[in-house]
């Protein structure tokens, strides 16, 4: 069964990775608004901003050799990133928690999720990320950061008590500006400790 299910999810993300060539050109409009003024999630709702199959096959391996079971994402998009969590949850019967702001992006995820056969291990939280998550009080195995950078900080400092010796916290796009203010003040903490990897694309925050 979970043979078929890891098929279901190829296919999925074929499909998507496909879809997303035209990334580029969804990326650039968004950034057209922002010359007038600040970028917002909105101007972003039709692209992908997904992570490279390379970033996915590493999420994937990293969840079953750590035997991650809670998994906690912020930032679905549509699902790309999700879908890669779940080939991992799979191997380990493990579940998924993951936000996303904009209800047209979740419900699509949701879409893909469906098409994959893997929507009994996701839980899609819709909303901003801060209320969604608010109440969560369950260990946290993976926590996948991957929306809104400027939340990085305050949703690490919320969920920070559901960490635990073998925690890893994966910092996407973490050369950018807020990503960058994020790292360095969680590195004033001599509790964590910081591996950059995919070029400095990605940090993992490990606790000692």
């Amino acid at each position: 069964m979970i043979v078929l299910h890891q098929e279901n999810i190829k296919a999925t993300l074929i499909e998507l990775y496909n879809d997303a060539k035209n990334d580029k050109t969804r990326i650039i409009k968004g950034l057209v608004k922002s010359i007038i003024r600040p970028m917002q999630p909105e101007d972003f709702k039709h692209a992908y901003l997904s992570i490279t199959e390379e970033q996915g096959l590493f999420l994937v391996e990293l969840i079953k050799k750590n035997k991650f079971k809670n998994i906690v994402e912020f930032g679905t998009s549509f699902g790309i990133s999700t879908l890669f969590l779940a080939q991992g949850a799979l191997e380990t019967k493990g579940r998924i928690i993951t936000t996303e702001l904009i209800a047209s992006k979740a419900e699509k995820a949701m879409e893909n999720f469906k098409k994959a056969e893997v929507s009994n291990i996701i839980d899609v939280r819709i909303g901003d990320a801060m209320q969604t998550l608010q109440n969560h009080k369950a260990p946290i195995d993976l926590l996948f950061l991957d929306g809104w950078k400027d939340l990085y900080q305050p949703l690490f400092n919320m969920l920070e008590s559901n960490f635990h010796t073998n925690t890893i916290i994966y910092v996407d796009n973490a050369n950018m500006t807020e990503s960058r203010a994020f790292l360095k003040e969680v590195g004033r903490n001599d509790k964590y400790t910081l591996e950059s990897i995919f070029d400095g694309k990605v940090v993992l925050i490990r606790i000692k």
